[in-house]
């Protein structure tokens, strides 16, 4: 059952998280090149046990090995309930006479689903068998770990794999015993009853998640983030109206041929809203609740006959792969379709297009928004300069919702719903450093394992929301200020958004939906520049030996410059910007070019010693070789004022008379004698 998580009632709707991933096959590829290994050389041992340390103990005592922390019993199968039919626990050379890692190869038609309902899982692994570079970080030394017909006695019965949990990668250990009824296999199998990649590294995954029974209703999204140490994106193609939006659908198929074609995995999903709708089969022979894996994303090269009906020379086409190795879609396009006879021979063969009943089928991504309700796209995120395609700057903080007496210290305040305590939540400030980028913002709770003694983990219900702050805020903020973005809340693992944001420093406040709950996560920040990513941990200015000589700030000012009107203008407009400046420090907004009423919407914040000194705002005009002074006002900011927004005449810098200049400049004022009212 591709289950997801039901998201919790939020200050905006939330959508249940769809599974997705990619496939095709691959041929037994050579060992990962050093500049790969190297990546993996700082996987850290799950729960400390060391691969190398314990085969070759057992290589020294001639036994094979057995997993004391994930032993061959029903703990290790569920975590509540009572066992269904006798499990055996047995070894491959139990089950077959030839065991092998992998036959002819790995490829994403390996895989089969069994009992546990977890074809999000899969899923995930169809979609990490068509990517060579990735499958070899999750089987690392697979050469060394294959079956070695020539050299039985060096076979221990233990095996590793890698999985990226919560900012590292871990080295998972498990011994071969799998858990079988009637001789079969009753969880993740292969097609070839000889090979045991897949059951292995679902054991592992089990494992991590504590039992198997913990990988039922999963969400691919998670394992293809654990699979890649990417960011996962859930899209909900029926709220966003892709079907009936061409601009929109042929953009979202623009970003999943990028993802596609850089590595990412993709998956896609059809939402079951009740018990009845899950895994039934609809009249085209898609399948509700069920994770699809998206293995190939291309615009194919229509032949003649067909360029008159679709009045275009190439389709947008993806290809799909249901984890049960049979039920396709049987609309156009599927494999027997006529469609197909006017698509030339040499471009199906490149296609890879068959006619049997293996669950892998075409759809036009007209089709796929008309009868898929969701889509998962993984981006493995390129960080590293040396490459030709995007690169990314990741910031990776860990940080705690915790409780405090003093609200202060007390870092769990829930959502904006509950204003008297949402400032307490943890604050992290980031800045965007072009005029507009793109940015990538993913949060993680801690993974919660499901075991006998402590039940099912449950996520908590989490979000966040984003702020475009002043220029220069040092300091946790205190009041709202104008929301650039904000996720759903729901509660999965994760939660994602894709941003685009003007130039400017942002404030992001990671919460649980409810106050009073704990819990660890992780931030991930992506943007195309690095963004100084920190948290924000003091409220105010803090007192030092040197207040006492010095002075410590007796009032709070922000100034927010709106815009101004009238300036001096040349024939194209003036290209002006804005200087806020106060007791040293100085805000300068960007240039507003071509225009005598310029919008600059730039806020400064400033903690104040000498209240009788005022703030000054200046307007400039940019230049090449000089820019030249069109005007500035002074501001008292005097608490006391209780008019905010201010409409001033620029004035010359004559400081005995000074006189009115072209324009007027808008600006709103806020201060307070408290430091932290703003």
């Amino acid at each position: 059952a591709a289950a997801d998580s039901a998201p919790a009632p939020a200050p905006c709707p939330a959508s249940r998280e769809p599974g997705w991933t990619r496939g095709g096959s691959a041929g037994v590829p050579p060992p990962l090149p050093g500049a790969a290994a190297t990546m993996f050389s700082c996987v850290k041992p799950y729960e400390d046990q060391n691969y190398s340390a314990l085969r070759r103990d057992c290589r020294r005592r001639k036994v094979l090995f057995e997993d004391p922390l994930f032993p061959a019993t029903d703990d290790s199968l569920y975590y509540k309930g009572t066992p269904g039919p006798a499990v055996r626990w047995k070894r491959p050379k139990g089950i077959c006479e030839d065991p092998r890692l992998f036959v002819d190869g790995i490829s994403s038609h390996d895989l089969h689903q069994g009992q546990v309902g977890n074809c999000w899982f899969v899923a995930a692994c169809s979609s990490l068998a068509s990517r060579e570079s990735l499958w070899q970080k999750v089987i690392p030394d697979w050469k060394e770990q294959e079956w070695d017909p020539e050299k039985p006695n060096a076979y221990a019965g233990i095996f590793h794999f890698h999985f990226w949990r919560f900012g590292e990668w871990v080295d998972v250990v498990i011994d071969d015993r799998l858990p079988t009824v009637n001789n079969q296999l009753i969880y993740c199998h292969s097609n070839s009853r000889n090979e045991f990649w897949c059951a292995l590294v679902e054991k592992a995954y089990a494992k991590l998640a504590g039992c198997y029974q913990a990988l039922d209703g999963g969400n691919t999204a998670d394992a293809l983030v654990d699979f890649t140490g990417g960011v996962s994106e859930p899209i909900d193609l029926t709220e966003g109206d892709f079907a009936n939006d061409e601009t929109k659908r042929n953009q979202l198929f623009e970003r999943m041929l990028k993802v596609h074609s850089r590595g990412g995995l993709i998956s896609a999903s059809i939402k079951a809203v009740t018990a009845a709708d899950m895994e039934a089969r609809l009249a085209c022979g898609l399948v509700k609740g069920h994770a699809y894996a998206v293995t190939d994303v291309r615009k194919v090269r229509l032949g003649h006959g067909l360029l008159a009906f679709f009045k275009s020379e190439k389709l947008d086409m993806i290809r799909l792969r249901n984890p049960w190795g049979e039920r396709e879609w049987n609309g156009p396009w599927s494999d027997t379709s006529e469609e197909w006879q006017k698509v030339s021979k040499s471009e199906r063969e490149k296609m890879g297009v068959t006619v049997q009943d293996d669950g892998e089928f075409w759809m036009t991504f007209e089709d796929v928004c008309r009868y898929f309700t969701d889509i998962i796209k993984c981006r493995v995120i390129n960080t590293s300069h040396l490459s030709i395609h995007k690169t990314w700057e990741e910031a990776r903080l860990h940080g705690a919702w915790t409780l405090h007496e003093d609200p202060r210290q007390n870092r769990g305040g829930g959502c904006i719903n509950h204003k008297d305590t949402f400032f307490q939540n943890p604050q992290y400030i980031f800045e965007v450093k072009k005029p507009e980028d793109e940015v990538l913002i993913c949060i993680q709770q801690r993974p919660k394992r499901s075991t006998r003694r402590e039940g099912k983990g449950e996520n908590l219900a989490i979000g966040f929301d984003i702020y475009k702050v002043e220029e220069n805020r040092q300091y946790r903020m205190h009041s709202l200020q104008h929301k650039a973005a904000g996720s759903i809340y729901i509660n999965s693992r994760s939660v994602f958004l894709r941003t685009d944001q003007p130039e400017g420093r942002y404030v992001i406040i990671p919460t649980t939906f409810e106050p009073g709950h704990t819990g660890e996560f992780l931030l991930r920040v992506f943007t195309d520049v690095p963004s100084n990513c920190r948290e924000l941990r003091l409220d105010e200015p803090p007192h030092t030996c040197w207040s006492s000589l010095c002075g410590y700030p007796q009032l709070v000012t922000q100034v927010h410059v709106l815009g101004a009107a009238g300036l001096k203008d040349s024939p194209t407009g003036a290209n002006s910007y804005v200087i806020i400046k106060c007791e040293g420090d100085k805000v300068r907004s960007a240039v507003q070019k071509g225009t005598s009423t310029p919008e600059y919407n730039v806020k400064g914040i400033f903690y104040r010693k000498k209240l009788s000194q005022p703030i000054t705002v200046q307007v400039w005009n940019h230049r090449v070789l000089k820019d030249e002074f069109l005007g500035q006002v002074h501001l008292k900011a005097d608490p006391d004022n209780l008019q905010a927004l201010h409409t001033l005449h620029l004035r010359d810098r004559n400081s005995r008379q000074p006189s009115n200049l072209p324009g007027t400049v808008a600006v709103h004022i806020l201060s307070s004698t408290s430091l932290m009212a703003v």
